[in-house]
């Protein structure tokens, strides 16, 4: 199988990379993959991951919530229910980050449209990106939603949307650089740009190291900290403008990270742990399991 093995960091192009830990697949293959870091700008991505066209095998799993919208079992029960509260929190989000209480949005890595509709029930003219066609079969019997294919992507028309969403996307793109050239290029010069990615520097992730369920891989191919993720944008001319802790991720990816880590989620253990890691973040947000950045053109 094709395999990326950077040799470079694959955002800001420093040789200064090393092996840090390892990290198991526990939704599909079971393999073990080696996650590495940048000394430079502090993104760690994993090593020898299978190529754009080969990825897609790591993602049919029924439990791939984001393409299947699966409530099978407690934990993606749960997600649906705590997912009705948060579609709410990121639509206010979006009107108050832009000043507009309508307008066009692209959402890329769309998923089954959930946040689509919600948007389009607001008055929003909505697009949506979705490579998964099962993803988009669901967008369209569900929400009555047409998702474009991935390609579609670079052929949109410049400056054309005044918010752009990537709810935990970009950690999932092979041509980064590209992909945040093109994002800058469809943003309107008084748009926002809203970046979702979970954190690597949270209570969370350090509390179950190498079984942090956020690491997901080989799915995600990088693993930002707010350090990366800034530097990176900068690098594309785009200036952010605020960050968002988003509170419930970390009882979330600690029920999952349990799971991996005992072969059994812990409830108990997972509330604790997801509580630390928001008491911590309530004093430093940087600290957040997951957070969402808000960018503007500089």
């Amino acid at each position: 199988m094709p395999i990326v093995h950077y040799d470079k960091c694959p955002a800001c192009g420093s040789a200064r990379i090393n092996p840090l830990l390892t990290a198991k697949d526990h939704t599909v293959s079971g393999e073990d993959f080696v996650i590495w870091q940048c000394a430079d700008c502090t993104l760690r991505f994993t090593q020898d991951v299978p190529d754009a066209v080969q990825i897609g095998l790591y993602y049919q799993s029924e439990d791939y919530i984001s393409h299947t919208d699966t409530a099978k079992g407690l934990v993606n029960a749960t997600y649906q229910k705590v997912r009705r509260i948060t579609l709410a929190q990121k639509a206010a989000m979006i009107v108050s980050a832009t000043g507009k209480e309508k307008g066009k949005l692209l959402d890329v890595g769309c998923g089954t449209g959930a946040f689509l509709a919600a948007m389009k029930e607001k008055g929003w003219e909505v697009t949506g990106i979705e490579p998964d066609p099962g993803a988009r079969e669901v967008a369209r019997k569900t929400h009555q939603l047409e998702p474009l294919v991935a390609g579609e992507f670079y052929n949109l028309p410049a400056e054309s949307f005044d918010a752009i969403t990537l709810w935990h996307v970009l950690e999932h793109v092979h041509e980064l650089h590209r992909y945040m050239e093109q994002l800058k290029t469809l943003l309107k010069n008084d748009g926002r740009l809203f970046i979702a990615v979970p954190n690597y520097t949270s209570t969370d992730a350090n509390i179950y190291g190498g079984f942090w369920a956020a690491y997901d891989v080989p799915r995600h191919l990088y693993h930002f900290s707010p350090v990366a993720l800034e530097k990176l944008a900068g690098m594309h001319g785009l200036k952010l403008q605020d960050k968002k802790p988003m509170w419930f991720d970390s009882f979330y990816i600690s029920l999952l990270s349990s799971k991996y880590m005992k072969g059994k989620t812990s409830f108990f253990g997972s509330l604790i742990s997801g509580s630390r890691s928001n008491a911590v973040a309530l004093v430093n947000k940087d600290r957040c399991s997951s957070l969402t950045y808000v960018f503007e053109k500089s």
